[in-house]
């Protein structure tokens, strides 16, 4: 067997200038990085856990080493293509549609001359199954980084598709360390619906609203006890 037949050509993702077309294990792309060492991460927590703050400081730490990368999101609360916080930190963003394919929006912006290194997904969990596939194909066939920040399960405590299929394939699934209260000094764990001062139970599994007490739809982080029970606690 020859040397070239020992180090097969990597197709992971275009080459830089300087990169070697061959020996994959040790290649590197543009960005520095060890070719074929991307990961799809899916981070998660209930509603009030800091996600979009870590999915922006998250980009921001990447963007700092010269890493380039794409944000996108989904339905988020101020309603535009926008990465929002409640603690007033936001980034435009590509608005994910039930039609866009990511691969061909990773595909075009490399067509365009621009590298992409990885995508910050917020708001996963409202994505698509389809659309998890195609993180991880990003990831597998592309050597693009992807790390999806969204909840596990909606006002029912049932996965959301879009997390349970995250679940499944992701390199790796961490809880977002910081801790969410129920009313009664538990820890929250799950969401519930309020609607007209009560916990509901049934409805369309996604409802635009917020953690503020004067949404008309509003959602509250309970521990699981008083999710099961509906107890919204003295204030309500």
């Amino acid at each position: 067997m020859t040397d070239d037949a020992a180090s097969p050509t990597c197709l992971a993702r275009p080459l830089g200038p300087g990169d070697s077309s061959t020996g994959c294990a040790a290649a590197r792309g543009a960005d520095g990085r060890p070719l074929h060492a991307a990961a799809l991460k899916f981070f998660w927590g209930p509603m009030d856990c800091g996600k979009s703050t870590m999915a922006l400081q998250m980009n921001h730490n990447h963007a700092r080493q010269g890493r380039r990368g794409l944000v996108t999101t989904r339905i988020d609360r101020s309603l535009g293509p926008r990465v929002t916080t409640r603690i007033g930190l936001a980034h435009d963003a590509v608005e994910v549609t039930d039609d866009l394919d990511l691969l061909a929006l990773v595909r075009g912006t490399w067509a365009e001359g621009v590298r992409i290194d990885y995508l910050i997904c917020d708001e996963a969990s409202f994505y698509t199954v389809a659309h998890v596939e195609q993180m991880a194909e990003l990831v597998d066939g592309y050597d693009v980084d992807v790390y999806a920040f969204g909840l596990a399960t909606d006002f029912r405590s049932c996965l959301f598709p879009a997390a349970q299929r995250l679940f499944e394939l992701a390199d790796e699934v961490a809880r977002i360390q910081v801790e969410v209260l129920c009313w009664c000094g538990r820890e929250g764990l799950l969401n519930a619906r309020v609607v007209d001062g009560r916990v509901v139970r049934e409805g369309e599994q996604v409802v635009i609203g917020d953690t503020v007490d004067t949404a008309d739809v509003r959602y509250q982080v309970l521990c699981r006890r008083h999710h099961r029970t509906g107890d919204l606690g003295p204030r309500a």
